[in-house]
């Protein structure tokens, strides 16, 4: 005997609960004893509530998730109390009419009391809907971690991209300071001794950017310092350029200190200050350099 399936399209229809009410207890009936209906019910829920995925998520209305837990809660509890009302009409019994003696006829048999059978609830269809929007949220929370941990990655990618650029802008700095034609190719000698202390600066007034580098320096104590000095040509205070102590061999450096933009550079020189530094140049001058114009 053929088996009169239920349609593809009543099929999607009864999942999103949209048949009359007649189709929805043919459906039900169907569904009871098909598993086939069944099995192509439950791939259909899945399809639908991936479908919803798809939309942009928006965020849930205020006390939207207790209404959605009441609501289940009551229509689980809905058919238990049905049941149980049955049950209890059936149990009562009925009012019993004045008994009179009589003789049943000897030549009629008596007929089998009929014994209604109640068909058995099947929860799959009402539990399809619910399972579905609950793997909804499910794996709407999954993507909205992914999501948050992809966003914490990309800031830490512009972190180190930003500190980079900080680096390559400073060593781009330091190759103009020593290679542009504007920059002021200074040579610092103590004019006497053999070999002199010797130092070379290249200083680019408009960007603030300069490198010092001494050689054949005399030592100091520990408690001193050599500083160098920017004498600008608008004939303003010396500016201090930064401090260095040489080496064993005599050899200091000086790169690119923190100075102040546009201060053109009349001379620099170098003296012994104490350790900590002055803000003004502490004579004598050890090293001068008048630079060109």
């Amino acid at each position: 005997m053929n088996v009169q399936h239920i349609s593809e399209e009543d099929l999607i229809l009864y999942s999103m609960q949209s048949l009359s009410a007649g189709e929805t207890a043919t459906a039900e009936l169907h569904l009871e004893n098909c598993t086939e209906c069944s099995a192509r019910l439950a791939e259909i829920a899945g399809d639908l509530a991936l479908l919803a995925l798809s939309v942009p998520q928006q965020a849930a209305p205020a006390g939207a998730r207790d209404r959605f837990l009441s609501r289940i809660a009551t229509e689980v509890q809905a058919p238990h109390l049905s049941n149980s009302a049955a049950s209890s009409a059936e149990m009562t019994p009925a009012p019993s009419p004045v008994l009179q003696k009589t003789e049943p006829p000897t030549n009629v048999e008596t007929p089998e009391v009929a014994r209604e059978v109640r068909p058995k609830r099947n929860w799959f269809p009402i539990l399809v809907p619910w399972a579905a929007a609950f793997a909804m949220l499910a794996v709407a929370g999954y993507l909205g971690s992914k999501n948050q941990k992809l966003e914490e990655l990309l800031n830490t990618d512009k972190g180190q991209i930003a500190r980079l650029s900080v680096d390559s802008a400073r060593a781009q700095q330091l190759i103009d300071t020593l290679t542009s034609p504007e920059a002021k190719q200074v040579t610092l000698t103590e004019g006497k001794g053999t070999p002199p202390p010797t130092g070379h600066t290249s200083y680019l007034a408009d960007r603030g950017a300069l490198v010092f580098v001494g050689n054949n320096l005399k030592p100091i104590p520990a408690n001193k310092t050599y500083e160098l000095w920017i004498i600008p040509a608008n004939g303003k205070p010396p500016v201090p350029a930064g401090l260095f102590r040489p080496d064993d061999k005599g050899s200091a450096s000086v790169i690119l200190p923190k100075l102040p933009e546009g201060v053109p550079a009349k001379a620099f020189g170098v003296t012994v200050e104490n350790a900590e530094g002055a803000t003004s140049p502490t004579l004598p001058i050890v090293l001068a350099g008048a630079a060109g114009l």
